[in-house]
């Protein structure tokens, strides 16, 4: 017992000092997130912005304590229950007062830790007006290793269209620099030859001082498709391989996929254990593995803290004062919208039959304890992930990963309602890509998808993360814009017509292009009542885009020709 306590020790304080070096990004991240006014995403998750203040205000405050900043987990418990009280009221947006508040009680927070260039960085978030329509995140930095000039400049014109910044380099350039290049891209992209006369250039290319050290997705383009070739690939670390000639639609589709996983939001996991100690020694490691953890430690509490926090995985002990593990997870279970979240006893029973019987009573999966770190951190991920998967299967097209069709129209019915009780303007576009029919027709359904898929990614890229997406159906697509007037959506969706007309889509040797047309309404529309008629405008709007020639956005205006529709 003495060696456990003595090993937990020192893990607890390597995991102190890797805290005490990112609690200043904990309390600059805190400002950021109640300056920003994030919206929501989605119907299911209708108080995420508020829920994820109070349980990033509810870590901090565990946290802190944990490791001795009494005053700074004081001050944190208390914004946490300001937080709770707006969730139990039912708030769904602050006000202005209420928001500078609150920015002002975080600087403080900052001030406790002796934080000020954090204040700094608060008070010039304070000074600093808004964007009229901010981006989404920053760019995705690909760098490009190409050696045709020709291809290099074509890839890099119709990666730009997605909004990628991309860096343009010779193999030569690379070998030739003697020290690593930084910053590093989010992902690197290379055109190299990997057959045996070149397979050891490619490798001594990889080895260059210029990349070391970086540590980011590797897609390989080759003009070989040969077992050996991908081998070769395989054994330089390659996330993903390309066949020459590339096809952009699948190109981006292949980069979106890698980057969503690499920076995708962190896993929501919850521990039921009644060892405090133990509960916040797993919180702490598998918070330090990028996940957002909460702990629970009275079993009352259950119902409400899985509805709030929405978590994709439960960690449970199997024996606990006043209640088993399997009568939590039947209780769970009770409840229609959570029988697929995964559960996983984290206990010391180690007879096979009563783990057997535990798992019957609605768990999923046993896990032993002592489990070591890295272990639990695996097993935790590989279930997370396949909870997210399923949870994005019921809401998301399969097709695009957009919202789906019946979402879509909930999202706008909420986002609407939330505009006009605080008296801002909303735009919804409808977009349709232009004689579909006739690419499915000549080319083929598999490549109309990819062109469905190309705009589905050029939406994602070029708009905010608080702009609500969704397939609407076939080659329709319907895109919410909070806070954004009509002139301001015609800018953008023009911005993002024009882009995917400039993308060329590749069959058999043969190469097209495609263009799309659009129309937009806005709540400023004085015939507009409900979220029904605001559709029925954008579909008017697209209507006339369509009998006006294509290739173009409409807004929707108070004449009768845009508000009747399409019959």
């Amino acid at each position: 017992m003495t060696d456990r306590k003595t090993e937990l020790a020192v893990k607890l304080a390597k995991l102190k000092k890797a805290y005490l070096a990112r609690l200043p990004g904990e309390l600059a991240e805190l400002a950021a997130l109640i300056d920003r006014q994030e919206r929501l995403s989605s119907p299911a998750e209708i108080y995420q912005r508020l829920e994820k203040l109070h349980q990033r205000l509810h870590n901090l405050s565990g946290t802190s304590g944990t490791f001795g900043f009494d005053k700074l987990s004081g001050m944190a418990h208390a914004l946490e229950k300001t937080v709770q009280n707006w969730l139990n009221a039912g708030i769904v947006a602050i006000d202005e007062t209420q928001r500078v508040d609150f920015v002002r009680a975080i600087a403080a927070l900052a001030d406790a830790f002796g934080q000020s260039n954090i204040n700094a960085r608060i008070k010039r978030a304070k000074k600093d007006p808004p964007l009229a329509h901010p981006p989404s995140s920053r760019r995705m930095k690909v760098w490009l290793i190409e050696d045709d000039a020709q291809l290099g400049e074509s890839l890099r014109g119709l990666l730009k269209q997605f909004d990628y910044e991309i860096r343009l380099f010779t193999q030569s350039d690379i070998m030739q620099a003697n020290t690593p290049m930084a910053p590093s891209p989010d992902m690197l992209m290379a055109d190299v030859l990997l057959t045996d006369g070149q397979a050891e250039r490619t490798k001594k290319l990889f080895l260059a001082p210029a990349l070391q050290g970086m540590d980011c997705p590797i897609l390989i383009i080759s003009s070989m498709d040969d077992f050996q070739s991908r081998a070769q690939a395989a054994r330089l670390g390659a996330a993903c391989f390309m066949l020459k000639p590339l096809d952009i639609s699948l190109l981006v589709n292949r980069i979106e996929a890698i980057l969503e996983e690499r920076f995708a939001t962190p896993y929501r996991v919850l521990i039921i254990d009644d060892d405090a100690d133990l509960a916040n020694h797993f919180r702490l490691v598998l918070s330090a593995a990028n996940m957002d953890v909460r702990v629970l430690s009275e079993p009352e509490a259950l119902i409400n803290t899985v509805s709030a926090f929405h978590p994709e995985m439960i960690l449970m002990d199997m024996y606990m004062p006043g209640y088993s593990g399997p009568e939590l997870a039947t209780i769970i279970r009770h409840h229609t919208e959570w029988i697929g979240l995964p559960i996983v006893y984290l206990s010391a029973e180690t007879d096979i039959a009563q783990q057997l019987q535990a798992m019957r009573r609605g768990a999923d999966d046993f896990i032993t304890k002592p489990i070591s770190d890295a272990h639990l951190v695996s097993a935790v991920k590989i279930r997370a992930a396949r909870s997210r998967q399923l949870a994005d299967l019921a809401s998301k097209d399969s097709l695009t990963g957009l919202l789906k069709h019946a979402l879509i129209k909930e999202s706008l019915a909420l986002e609407l309602a939330r505009a006009q009780r605080n008296s801002k303007p909303i735009s919804i576009a409808m977009i349709d890509i232009d004689f579909f029919k006739s690419v499915n027709d000549t080319y083929g359904h598999a490549v109309g998808d990819r062109v469905i898929v190309a705009l589905a990614h050029l939406l994602k890229q070029r708009l905010r993360k608080t702009d609500i997406i969704g397939r609407y159906g076939g080659e329709e697509f319907v895109a919410i814009l909070p806070e954004c007037d009509p002139k301001t959506a015609k800018r953008l969706i023009n911005d993002i017509r024009q882009r995917f007309s400039a993308i060329s889509f590749q069959h058999e040797g043969k190469e097209f292009t495609s263009t799309l047309s659009a129309g937009i309404a806005s709540n400023l529309l004085p015939f507009t009542l409900n979220s029904s008629e605001l559709l029925v405008s954008a579909d008017a709007a697209l209507y006339l885009a369509k009998h006006s020639g294509r290739n173009q956005v409409q807004v929707a205006d108070s004449n009768h020709e845009t508000s009747i529709g399409r019959q």
